[in-house]
């Protein structure tokens, strides 16, 4: 494959080829999002939008948050919950159905997931049992809640990010990686605690997969969201190990299912899902932002795009090149920009302190394009303006376009 064939594979594999709905976004456009990207990441950063919201805008535009939020954080008759919380690639929501393929992981995690958490587990020996006997006998409870409930003051414990849990909260977490709790429900995106067989669908949680069967599954899974990728893209879209990737993908190859393929410049071996299509041309514009699947795992996205990109919430603010919370810029196909933004709610205002073109990219077709993407999402967050600041080269056309 040409290495803009496999760029186009990949895109239109992430739903990115698809003409966008003409009638408003239902439920039913939303799960056909989730058929191509599988999974939504989460995270708690909110300077513009939560990142499980923006991958759905940036493919079909603007639609009703509040729809994700019924399937995954809502369950009636009517409408049962379709999305469920676990820890895929990261935290992240993923179809219902696809709970089962994680419970290899949860019998890894039932002694904690990080170090820290066993620690507190070894010292508070009883607590797990006291968190599932409160939200057995109060429902769905925050950490606090339950601490409340169990009249404690435990003490907390700093990780390497800066979290300041309480010994209550770290072990909830606990429960919640080792499968025995799940969240029904986020509050002001604060998790709600409850037992898994309260929320979990019989027939699903009754589902055993072994962990051969399961990651095969995962990996075919990974395989359709890709398109085109090599094994380190699939074993990283649900942080599989490559002890259990390669495997898997010897299986899918010999049930056809993969084919091996070379795209030019890349240094590995590439595997092409035997359903995935190459068009011609993908046209559309879209904002992503930093947790979007098509760009979270760096390697990939340099590799596709040639477009170096990081994260720099956690670099100080003095050595930023491009900004806290930087969305790269799609265009026909391209990364070709990048926009530092925020939303600022009181005031109604879309503010873009940086705006960077890639090199070649400066131009007033961008900048167009850019200020109309960036007025859609003004529209969609409900925000009145949006406003530039004075940093990067695209900044004097893209007020332009603006104004």
């Amino acid at each position: 494959m040409t290495h803009a064939a496999a760029r186009r594979t990949a895109l239109a594999a992430q739903g990115f080829a698809a003409a966008r709905p003409a009638t408003p976004p239902t439920r039913r456009t939303l799960l056909r999002v989730l058929e191509h990207t599988r999974l939504l990441q989460l995270d708690s950063v909110s300077a513009v939008v939560r990142a499980h919201y923006a991958p759905v805008f940036s493919r079909i535009g603007a639609y009703d948050r509040a729809l994700l939020d019924e399937m995954a954080w809502a369950d009636t008759a009517r409408r049962p919950r379709q999305l469920i919380e676990y820890w895929a690639h990261e935290a992240a929501l993923l179809p219902v159905e696809d709970w089962p393929l994680m419970r290899w992981r949860m019998a890894k995690y039932r002694h904690g997931r990080w170090n820290g958490m066993r620690q507190v587990l070894e010292r508070n020996p009883g607590l797990a049992d006291d968190v599932l006997g409160v939200v057995k006998e109060f429902g769905p409870s925050t950490a606090g809640e339950i601490e409340r409930h169990l009249e404690l003051d435990r003490p907390r414990a700093k990780d390497n990010w800066g979290w300041n849990f309480s010994d209550t909260k770290v072990v909830c977490e606990a429960l919640f990686a080792a499968g025995e709790l799940t969240v029904p429900k986020r509050v002001g995106f604060q998790r709600h605690y409850d037992r898994t067989e309260n929320v979990i669908p019989a027939t699903v949680l009754s589902r055993e997969v072994d962990e051969a069967d399961a990651v095969r599954e995962l990996v075919r899974r990974a395989a359709t969201a890709h398109g085109v990728g090599t094994e380190t893209d699939l074993r990283d879209y649900y942080r599989l190990h490559r002890s259990q990737t390669e495997p898997a993908i010897a299986d899918l190859l010999d049930a056809g299912e993969l084919e091996r393929v070379t795209v030019a410049g890349w240094d590995k071996p590439a595997y092409r899902h035997a359903s995935a299509r190459t068009p011609r041309t993908v046209r559309g514009a879209a904002l992503l932002c930093p947790f979007d699947p098509l760009i979270f795992f760096r390697d990939r996205t340099e590799r596709l795009f040639d477009f170096h990109y990081r994260i720099e919430i956690y670099t100080p603010e003095h050595k930023r090149v491009h900004g806290y919370y930087v969305f790269p810029f799609l265009l026909d196909g391209e990364l070709v920009a990048r926009v530092d933004l925020r939303a600022e709610r009181g005031t109604g205002r879309l503010l873009a302190p940086g705006v960077f073109a890639e090199p070649g990219h400066a131009t007033a077709r961008v900048a167009n394009a850019l200020a109309g993407a960036l007025r859609e999402m003004a529209d969609w967050l409900e925000l009145e303006t949006v406003e530039l600041g004075e940093k990067g080269d695209l900044a004097t056309l893209l007020r332009r376009e603006i104004a």
